[in-house]
């Protein structure tokens, strides 16, 4: 299906939801086409969306949100996935009053969710092999828990980039885990479980103050260590 508006889908989870994930997937730097439904970058974050709902165990509403078109877009005017996940927080902050929100966003999507990372309902973002050039603002990210992710063979996005801005949020005093991940390129295809699971319980812990980071045969003290801090880890 072609859509020349942003499409939010909601999935409320089991009962009553005690917090709100927002996933966003990749795209072009510059693109006027319509996400189709069925692109890739959309369907590569349909296992992230499921592993959140799970670890939440219908504790957490999880929400897609599909852009109007590909294109970052911003030498159109202002970058257009911005303005689409903006739209997507006030319809989420409609619905759900004052639940906590945790963004999972995978390359232009990673750096959409750091964007609208000061949405005051905002406690956490993951970034999933992030599209970080030049000097991203950090400042909105205050009083935020990060996730950096990356994989050391990216020919897409930058790990180098994404390491630089990890050290300008750092310096500016944010809460930032950064995981390089040797081997793995842009589409997070070889070490798939590793990705949906740290982002997953990464993102709950920071909406969920008593979320315990569940038993993974790939790595609980992996886990344990995202979760709980701030640490820099090449696995």
């Amino acid at each position: 299906m072609i859509t020349s508006e942003p499409h939010l889908t909601v999935e409320p989870g089991r009962r009553r939801a005690e917090a709100v994930v927002l996933v966003l997937h990749g795209g072009r730097e510059l693109s006027t086409d319509p996400v189709r439904a069925r692109q890739v970058a959309v369907l590569r974050m349909l296992p992230f969306a499921r592993r959140i709902a799970r670890r939440g165990r219908g504790r957490v509403a999880v929400a897609r949100l599909r852009y109007a078109s590909r294109g970052w877009n911003a030498s159109l005017g202002s970058p257009a996935p911005v303005a689409d996940a903006e739209w997507a927080l006030r319809q989420l902050a409609e619905r759900f009053a004052d639940l906590p929100i945790g963004l999972v966003g995978h390359s232009m999507g990673g750096r959409t969710a750091l964007r609208v990372g000061g949405h005051p309902q905002v406690r956490g973002i993951a970034a999933l092999a992030p599209w970080l050039p030049g000097r991203e603002p950090v400042d909105q990210l205050a009083g935020r828990r990060v996730l950096l992710m990356h994989g050391s063979a990216d020919r897409m996005t930058s790990p180098a980039g994404t390491e630089a801005f990890a050290g300008r949020l750092e310096a500016a005093g944010g809460a930032v885990s950064l995981v390089s991940i040797y081997g793995e390129g842009h589409a997070m295809l070889r070490r798939a479980q590793l990705w949906h699971e740290l982002s997953a319980q990464f993102v709950l812990s920071t909406v969920l103050p008593d979320f315990e980071p569940a038993a993974w045969r790939g790595g609980s003290d992996l886990l344990d260590q995202v979760v709980r801090g701030r640490v820099r880890l090449s696995c």
